[in-house]
């Protein structure tokens, strides 16, 4: 645990502690992560006594459902932790791989090979998930982490953390290589951005206002994941008990994460006897829907959508709901307000499934399915160390093959150029 040490010398460590990482054998990592998951197993109830230690100080914050859902945990939580970096800990080695081999005239053989980053720092807020998740892969993607998680999970990141370390204690991967910063300073994070001699990427994991502030003032580059201003669109050629089901989930399993659905546009040819249905239905479970003038008058308990609205991420039980005229204008709706995350049409119409997946601009394109598995452990990925919404050098959930580069190897037997 990074207290004593600064910033520069914790950088330092963890890029030599990175050189040596790279070159442990797949066993070695695959076994350090396994052994991760035991002692988070083992340790879960001291991991439960820190977050309630953190839950009750942040009980007198006033903070949001939401905030206070991403911080909780349980015995499901640490179970679904525990599971995920078993799974990581079995996924197939991407290091090393060679890929796109090509012989020259001149004999030479060019190909590429897959390596890690280097040095990975990930900010971020009251998710303590990401503590284990992000390690668990890091270490098998043989990447060094610094981990910089928010101050309102200090005990549960400390606790998730001496797991971790003691379960690495066990095996030949450098103690450097996992860092965990706890001074709770903003001038920490500033003083962390402008490493770029050592650190090699920056993923921040949070609110709008902490991905602005890194992008803004990092060095180092970025990879991002702003809000998650999700959409189902319901078509006319939608199957409306599907489309119900799938509105319900996409809303309410849990609103409070980023791939929730926080918009739904309805085709106008079904929307008189879809949106009373679901509107009851969304009203009984506690949802408040903003919607325009045509859902207004269908449903008249519903609050009038502002502009703002469209662009909104909500995180709550709240949706804003839009009665479009047909596919291309909800195609339109969701490039101009979404947030390129993840969004889905509900449809039987082969014509305007494939002109959804090509022409919505998102990470994530479903078709009759709820938006909330845009999830790396959804995805067969264990975990996930983000979900980039942007477009380089990652997209979507980011597992271990986002967690490498590549390098050329070059082979020959005495070239030499004229």
């Amino acid at each position: 645990m990074a207290t004593a040490k600064g910033m520069k010398e914790i950088a330092w460590d963890a890029r030599q502690a990175g050189y040596v990482l790279a070159n442990t054998s797949y066993e070695e990592r695959s076994a350090a992560v396994l052994k991760m998951a035991r002692e988070i197993d083992s340790g879960r109830k001291s991991i439960l006594r820190a977050n309630l230690k953190d839950l009750k100080a942040a009980s007198g914050k006033h903070l949001k459902r939401a905030f206070l859902d991403r911080l909780s945990l349980n015995d499901t939580r640490i179970e679904a932790m525990v599971e995920s970096l078993k799974t990581i800990s079995h996924l197939d080695d991407p290091l090393g791989n060679i890929q796109n081999v090509t012989e020259r005239p001149n004999g030479l053989v060019i190909a590429k090979m897959r390596v890690p980053i280097g040095v990975i720092g990930i900010i971020y807020e009251a998710r303590p998930n990401v503590t284990s998740d992000c390690a668990g892969l890091c270490i098998m993607s043989g990447n060094s982490v610094i981990l910089k998680g928010g101050s309102d999970a200090i005990h549960t990141n400390m606790a998730i953390f001496k797991c971790i370390m003691k379960a690495v204690s066990k095996t030949r991967i450098p103690r450097e290589a996992i860092s965990l910063i706890i001074r709770s300073s903003r001038s920490e994070i500033s003083r962390l951005l402008k490493l770029n001699e050592y650190i090699d990427l920056i993923i921040p994991r949070g609110g709008e206002g902490l991905i602005k502030k890194v992008t803004r003032e990092s060095r180092i580059p970025v990879i991002k994941h702003y809000k998650g201003v999700c959409h189902v669109y319901v078509d006319s050629d939608a199957d409306i008990n599907m489309a119900h089901s799938i509105a319900i989930n996409a809303k309410v399993q849990r609103p409070g994460v980023c791939n929730a659905m926080e918009s739904l546009l309805v085709h106008r040819h079904i929307a008189s006897r879809y949106l009373p249905v679901l509107g009851y239905e969304f009203r009984k479970l506690g949802v408040e829907i903003r919607g325009c003038k045509e859902t207004k008058v269908l449903l008249g308990w519903a609050e009038r959508a502002k502009e703002s609205d469209w662009s909104r991420e909500y995180n709550d039980l709240v949706l804003s709901v839009k009665v479009v005229a047909d596919v291309d204008e909800a195609i339109r709706h969701i490039n101009r307000y979404g947030t390129r995350h993840s969004d889905s049409i509900v449809t039987e119409s082969l014509a305007h499934a494939l002109k959804f997946l090509r022409e919505v601009d998102s990470a994530c394109v479903y078709l009759n399915a709820s938006t909330r598995f845009t999830d790396g452990y959804e995805f067969g990925m264990g975990a996930e160390i983000g979900i980039s919404t942007d477009k380089l050098h990652a997209r979507g959930p980011m597992a271990l093959k986002e967690l490498t580069t590549y390098k050329y190897v070059v082979f020959g037997n005495g070239q030499i150029r004229k």
